[in-house]
């Protein structure tokens, strides 16, 4: 950790939070001098005080420590970036539009590589008034099964999360042309174009 870097995301982050050095102090049961020793990279906090204060600040721990803010280019709105991520742990499903740091069940998530589906991994697909109707004849066992499906254009997502032991079978709102995600628990992502 070096702390001049620590110590000028620290002020960065709770300036922007607008909070004043005695009040995140305060939240974090230090002194206010603590926290302008920290801020001027004379010293950093006791490692037991980083997930709180990461916390308050609302970042990772992961941030402080490395003592850099990320940022990322302006999408502008398009959702054909989007990433998908998937915990092993619980199952918790999340998304991003850009790069992300991910993280669940206390490990950092990587994004899933969707992968062009081809024959079996294809979903059958037909359009039904202002409905998309999307069935598969994928196994849905505890242990291998399709997860969510979602179905992506410029600018929006919908997403239908399955369970094991239930059937295949959904509907989507029609909103044209875009790509149909799913993902297989065992075999990873998958998309087809719509």
């Amino acid at each position: 950790m070096d702390n001049a870097k620590t110590g000028a995301v620290i002020r960065t982050l709770r300036t922007n939070s607008g909070l004043t050095q005695v009040a995140l102090a305060s939240r974090l049961g230090v002194s206010d001098k603590a926290v302008s020793k920290w801020e001027r990279g004379y010293g950093c906090p006791d490692v037991s005080l980083l997930p709180e204060l990461a916390q308050v600040l609302g970042v990772s721990t992961d941030t402080l420590l490395c003592g850099e803010l990320g940022s990322n280019d302006d999408q502008g709105g398009n959702m054909r970036h989007t990433r998908f991520y998937v915990c092993s742990d619980c199952g918790n499903i999340l998304t991003s539009t850009t790069q992300a740091s991910i993280s669940c069940c206390g490990m950092a998530l990587q994004p899933l590589e969707p992968q062009k589906a081809e024959g079996d991994d294809l979903l059958r697909t037909e359009k039904i008034e202002t409905e998309l109707f999307i069935s598969s004849d994928h196994e849905m066992s505890k242990s291998h099964h399709v997860a969510f499906v979602a179905f992506l254009t410029g600018d929006t997502l919908v997403l239908r999360r399955l369970y094991p032991e239930w059937d295949l079978q959904i509907r989507l709102p029609l909103l044209g042309h875009g790509k149909l995600f799913h993902y297989c628990k065992e075999h990873g992502l998958f998309y087809q174009v719509v």
